[in-house]
């Protein structure tokens, strides 16, 4: 459970920094945002501590072959709590949402194998009674992802050139995880800044080994860090899902366009009767009535769009949150 913490502009600092780079070093971001090396180290325990933030590792499965989906299930009113944390405590799922009444659950999901996501989608969903319908669609290009969401920036264009990762050109050569990379992500899932060493004592590798595959992961376009943090502590009170069937000569245009909008993060276009999804934050409902009304009415080649207020989050991009 998340404790009450107003962030100050050093917090904020704090924050765009680790969206940069989730394994700067403390002592990096300290000397960019201007203070010492202690007063950062004390902030991030506080904001972690609080349950306000963690650097998470996450795993691009498009590279190893895997698909990606987003869900959407109907469930008996008694049964979308117990049923979205199911679907939390998989390891292949992320983003799991109660919306609406609390009723409906949106979630994203990435199949390692065909048979991998038939036995999700066509046997063990269908097969639970209080899941009452799902809607399954496949995501085919993402245009905007939570990493790079405008609403966590904070620094100047200076500061965030300090703290950016030295460019590796992306190594495109296939690859294949060993049951050591499984270990290694599913701990770096729970927190992406764990140490060498205790990663070397989980995965039974050296220090210098971690680092080196690490490495390895993260230039291949596997791995990649991500800030989680839930909105509302910036600011943004108003979290909904949003589906819409766009004009196919247009859709790309119009997901593009809708990438560059600083109240959204998440775009993605999808297969199935919407083909365009979106996960917005705002202010409040008065600020999302805006944006419904201002901004998005005024992409023409939306033809419907259906809005979904998020009631509870149960999981964001790493491990399952804690209650």
């Amino acid at each position: 459970m998340m404790d009450p913490v107003t962030l100050d502009p050093v917090d904020r600092g704090l924050v765009h920094a680790l969206q940069i780079d989730g394994r700067a070093p403390l002592r990096t971001i300290a000397t960019v945002i201007g203070v010492s090396e202690n007063t950062a180290a004390r902030r991030y325990q506080r904001l972690r501590s609080a349950g306000v933030l963690r650097v998470v590792g996450t795993v691009n499965g498009a590279r190893l072959g895997y698909t990606a989906w987003t869900l959407r299930l109907q469930c008996t009113p008694d049964a979308a709590s117990a049923v979205a944390a199911a679907l939390a405590d998989r390891q292949d799922t992320s983003w799991v949402y109660l919306l609406s009444g609390g009723t409906e659950i949106s979630c994203n999901t990435q199949a390692r194998s065909v048979g991998e996501r038939d036995t999700l989608l066509l046997s063990k969903l269908p097969r639970t009674r209080r899941v009452a319908s799902v809607t399954a669609h496949s995501i085919l290009r993402a245009t905007a992802l939570p990493s790079s969401w405008q609403g966590l920036h904070w620094l100047s264009e200076d500061q965030v050139a300090q703290l950016m990762p030295e460019p590796h050109a992306q190594d495109d050569t296939p690859i294949t995880l060993d049951p050591g990379d499984t270990v290694l992500l599913e701990a770096l899932s729970r927190d992406g800044r764990t140490g060498y060493a205790e990663l070397a004592t989980l995965t039974g590798w050296s220090d210098s080994t971690v680092k080196r595959r690490m490495d390895h992961l993260r230039r291949g376009g596997v791995l990649s860090y991500m800030l989680d943090i839930p909105p509302s502590a910036l600011g943004f009170g108003a979290e909904a899902r949003l589906w819409m069937r766009v004009k196919p000569s247009e859709l790309v245009a119009t997901a593009e366009e809708l990438a560059r909008h600083p109240e959204v993060s998440f775009a993605a276009v999808t297969t199935g009767p919407t083909n365009l999804i979106a996960a917005v934050n705002c202010r409040d409902n008065a600020d999302l009535y805006r944006y419904l009304t201002e901004r998005v009415s005024a992409l023409d080649a939306v033809r419907d769009m259906e809005t979904a207020p998020v009631i509870r989050t149960v999981k964001r991009a790493g491990a399952v949150l804690p209650v």
